[in-house]
């Protein structure tokens, strides 16, 4: 795999993941558990999308100084900010998921934060693994983006089937696997993920909640992953977006928390873009779908979804 990013833009990159992990696992924990509120929770997301942009100008100047080519270092900043806007819109849904997870469970809010912190980690780790094996495959096998892209039209038109429907966790099967494995108590016993009780030592809600969130960003890493090799198959950038995304993600659920029901049309947004970009894969050897095209539905999807969300919601309570 090749990519046209710089060594020091990496080692740069690395550096900006680690002091983030820092901030949010040292200074953030030494607030100790307290609810985060939507000003808290909209003023970090700022900061994140903030961030992500200075590091998409870094990564601009970096192409142009190197490659001494302004319209390459444009192509491939916007490449980047498509790919971060696609996995940012993605995980919107992840973030769904984590909510229901939440409120099955009856997870305090004080303690959601932990289990974000945590789930942030693994994410890394895993999208990590699974964008440098899918760049492999992609080297060797071109056939496969067929694959992917096939497989996002599938996951589209499946995500706008369930959108209006009201999710449950009852028959999830991982969920029922996990208490036939894990003895579970029933209350939560502080932050802790295993408790004694009757002399056993067994697992709390919040190790169970845990599971569940690692195993919900497995489920949505298999989608978000192809779309971005829709956009790039420069590992660097399909890395950094996805990163980017992340490291934003705890913030972002907690602002959407509060407003979730203001945008209740938004997986059928999310379920057109993953459509869309599945297209654009399958038709990538006979017509190349221009990036700036491809951020363009993206953001116009993702606005036009928003709006009629709040529209609606305003016209029902006028009734």
């Amino acid at each position: 795999m090749q990519t046209i990013a710089p060594l020091w833009l990496w080692a740069t990159f690395v550096g900006i993941v680690l002091v983030s992990l820092f901030i949010d696992f040292v200074v953030l924990k030494k607030q100790g558990a307290h609810d985060i509120g939507v000003k808290e929770a909209l003023n970090w997301s700022l900061v994140w999308v903030a961030l992500s942009f200075l590091f998409n100008g870094l990564f601009w100047w970096a192409v142009k100084d190197s490659t001494g080519s302004i319209e390459m270092a444009n192509t491939k900043s916007l490449e980047f900010l498509t790919g971060y806007l696609i996995e940012k819109s993605l995980a919107v849904d992840n973030i769904f998921v984590f909510l229901m997870v939440f409120t099955y469970f009856a997870v305090p809010t004080h303690y959601q934060k932990r289990v974000l912190m945590i789930g942030i980690i693994g994410a890394i780790v895993l999208r990590t693994i699974m964008i440098l094996v899918g760049g492999w495959l992609l080297a060797q096998f071109h056939w496969i983006l067929y694959v992917f892209g096939a497989f996002l039209i599938l996951t589209g038109v499946k995500m706008w089937w369930a959108a209006g429907q009201e999710p449950s966790l009852d028959d999830n099967p991982a969920l029922k696997l996990l208490r036939k494995v894990l003895p579970v108590s029933k209350n939560y016993d502080g932050e802790k993920f295993w408790t004694v009780e009757n002399g056993k030592k067994i697992a709390t809600p919040l190790l169970m909640v845990i599971c569940l969130v690692a195993l919900t960003d497995v489920i949505f890493a298999v989608d978000s992953i192809p779309a971005i090799f829709a956009i790039t198959s420069d590992p660097f950038i399909v890395l950094t977006s996805n990163v980017f995304a992340i490291l934003g993600l705890r913030a972002m659920y907690f602002l959407l928390a509060a407003v979730a029901n203001k945008f209740h049309l938004l997986n059928y947004g999310l379920a057109v873009i993953l459509v869309f970009i599945g297209t654009k894969m399958c038709l990538i050897d006979i017509y190349k779908i221009p990036v700036g095209v491809s951020l363009g539905v993206v953001v116009g999807i993702l606005i036009a979804t928003m709006l009629l969300s709040v529209r609606s919601a305003t016209a029902d309570s006028k009734r």
